[in-house]
């Protein structure tokens, strides 16, 4: 069997969705024509992963190992996992593939960048843990969170773009507080729903997305 050059794990719908269009959308700026990016979507039922997220387990690393066990098969060169969490979960398994694990890209921009210190949006349990944050401090990269009541904001957007019931006030205000703490620090998008509703050109903003979506297309010939 010829090997697949990308495979993408579907869960989340609109999350999924998203890295869909965004990778045809980059595929084509580079190819032209009616270029569409050729990947594996394997879509499973996420609900068997997102009731046993943010926490770790062992029944999480079950259920996501037997998704990307079965993902073996096409020989997929390049794996995306549109959920930023459950790369928790991947670095614990014993995985032969090679996911394109969105904190090592981003470090890697980082040290591109010269950028010693961010600031970090993510769910409130990513910004509140110590998963995302270690990987960063053991690059020598220092992680600044947003005050406690613009996390609990930054939250309810990420709820809302999942819920699909985000409103203009909601998204103009997400934009505003980029624009804040960008202002000083780059800020890195550490979760997928933040990344749907990213204000476009704006500088000094980081989209682990965008960077797992951009080594996708680029490695291929």
């Amino acid at each position: 069997m010829e090997k697949v050059q990308l495979g993408v794990l579907g869960l989340g719908s609109r999350t999924t969705s998203y890295y869909l269009s965004e990778l045809n959308a980059l595929y084509n700026n580079k190819k032209g024509g009616y270029s569409t990016c050729p990947l594996l979507l394997y879509n499973v039922d996420f609900n068997s992963i997102n009731a046993l997220l943010p926490n770790a387990s062992s029944e999480l690393d079950l259920v996501t190992q037997d998704y990307l066990k079965r993902m073996d098969a096409f020989q997929c060169q390049n794996i995306i996992i549109p959920n930023i969490t459950l790369h928790e979960t991947v670095d614990r398994l014993k995985i032969n593939a090679n996911i394109l694990h969105p904190i090592h890209l981003t470090i890697a921009k980082l040290k591109v960048l010269k950028c010693t210190k961010i600031v970090l949006f993510g769910s409130l349990f990513s910004m509140q843990s110590k998963y995302i944050t270690s990987h960063f401090k053991s690059h020598g990269i220092e992680v600044v969170l947003p005050s406690e009541s613009d996390m609990n904001f930054i939250d309810t957007v990420r709820i809302q773009v999942y819920n699909q019931t985000e409103t203009t006030e909601v998204i103009k205000k997400y934009h505003l507080l980029i624009n804040k703490y960008s202002a000083k620090y780059p800020v890195v998008l550490g979760c997928t729903e933040l990344s749907i509703l990213k204000p476009l050109n704006t500088k000094d903003l980081i989209d682990m997305a965008q960077l797992q979506i951009e080594a996708a297309v680029f490695s291929m010939q």
